[in-house]
């Protein structure tokens, strides 16, 4: 509730676009089956931008380091770019894998991992950190 709220600051149309995305006036079944169908597609909504995208750089050839129309200075879009983004690709994976297999716990915040005690307040209440920006 806090997340989507944050819409409603904008001038105008905060508010409409508040109720928009809830489905009505407070959060509900309906809000849940909005998000949980919108994460659902959304992957398969990028994964068509992307290679929609590869088919239009590959048909256009738009990758030519010479900055020529001759034909003889074009850059094929396979195999070079092909292996270029898949070595690109496999490497980011592995060190993002490497990292959080790791060092699990590396972006946890340390009073996760105390006991909870329902009859004490903790001392310093902070916000989660993407509302630290």
């Amino acid at each position: 509730m806090v997340i989507t709220n944050l819409i409603s600051a904008l001038p105008y149309i905060g508010q409409f676009t508040v109720e928009w995305i809830w489905g009505g006036f407070s959060i509900n079944n309906d809000t849940l089956n909005r998000f949980y169908s919108f994460h659902f597609i959304l992957p398969f909504i990028i994964l068509m931008l992307v290679f929609i995208h590869l088919m239009v750089l590959h048909i256009t050839g738009s990758s030519n380091p010479m900055h020529s129309k001759m034909d003889i200075y074009k850059i094929n879009f396979h195999p070079y770019f092909t292996i270029k983004d898949l070595i690109t690709m496999i490497l980011t994976f592995s060190m993002f894998m490497i990292v959080n297999l790791q060092f699990p716990y590396i972006l946890g915040d340390p009073d996760n991992f105390k006991m909870a005690n329902s009859m004490i307040t903790p001392i310093h209440i902070k916000p989660e950190w993407y509302f630290l920006f």
